[in-house]
């Protein structure tokens, strides 16, 4: 019971990434190759405050994903006036970077050898150490990202986004600010990746550069392009079934040097015949291009 419940936690975790990336690439048609920096960001920051400050966990999650934030500013404004392959370059470059510095910066993040001891949340005195508490905990988390997010693509500023998605010259030509309205959504994004990187951290109380890849990005983007673009029923589609998938392999009895390898190959051999047969994905209505 304790592991499908883990498993629950973990599908979550990836629900809000994928979330928060599909707001960026489904809704808005921006390219992204570098989502887990954002959620690397966040887990760093919230750990190293709780370790080295002794600060709530709570506090750290909501100042993780404000760094987050803070980053996605700093990168997205000369990024996000970029189109096409360079946006996409640009991101998988900031990928790049944020984990370099994770993995090098030894005296600050331990490097490769990781942050042990990190403490998980409580509440009213109370240590959250059931498993089934912090499903609850992330699963709040999850219930907060679908409204925020919901109620912005659904509003008439998501309707900018989806109209620079279509068309973007024809957005400016309409005197939409569409550099801000790009701007804004890679903020929001990066401000969810890095809750979902504390709620990583927080929960499995050890962080390593290992878990914020550039391949981490690629299966992020993977679950949104599953589910469905421009679809938030999709983006939890997706995340489950990627999260769920890899684990059905456990039950097969293959050592890990085969199973992973093997998982790649399934996950590209589904990509190819989803692109073939259903470019929108599962529950999407937009066709990844």
């Amino acid at each position: 019971m304790e592991y499908f419940l883990h498993i629950l936690v973990i599908a979550g975790i990836y629900i809000i990434l994928s979330l928060s990336l599909n707001l960026i690439v489904g809704y808005t048609g921006l390219p992204g190759l570098g989502h887990a920096a954002f959620s690397c960001i966040g887990a760093y920051t919230s750990s190293l405050l709780a370790l080295n400050m002794g600060l709530s966990p709570w506090v750290g999650l909501l100042i993780g994903a404000c760094v987050a934030a803070l980053c996605g500013i700093i990168i997205g404004y000369p990024a996000v006036r970029l189109k096409g392959d360079y946006l996409a370059l640009a991101t998988f470059g900031l990928g790049l970077i944020v984990y370099s510095i994770a993995k090098n910066w030894v005296s600050l993040t331990r490097g490769p050898m990781g942050l042990p001891g990190i403490p998980g949340f409580s509440a009213f005195g109370y240590q959250l150490s059931e498993i089934w508490c912090y499903l609850l905990l992330v699963l709040a988390f999850v219930v907060l990202a679908i409204f925020v997010i919901n109620r912005i693509v659904n509003s008439p500023f998501g309707r900018i986004l989806r109209s620079i998605r279509e068309d973007e010259i024809a957005s400016e030509a309409l005197g939409k600010n569409t550099v801000k309205h790009k701007l804004i959504v890679f903020v929001i994004g990066a401000f969810f990746a890095g809750i979902a990187g504390s709620l990583y951290a927080h929960y499995i109380t050890f962080i390593d550069p290992s878990s914020f890849t550039v391949m981490e990005s690629i299966t992020i983007l993977l679950m949104v392009i599953f589910g469905g673009m421009g679809s938030i029923s999709g983006s939890i589609v997706g995340a489950v079934i990627l999260v769920v998938f890899p684990e059905l392999l456990r039950f097969l009895g293959m050592p890990s040097s085969i199973a992973a390898p093997t998982r790649q190959m399934i996950y590209g051999l589904l990509l190819v015949v989803l692109m073939i047969k259903r470019p929108q994905g599962i529950m999407g209505k937009y066709r990844f291009r």
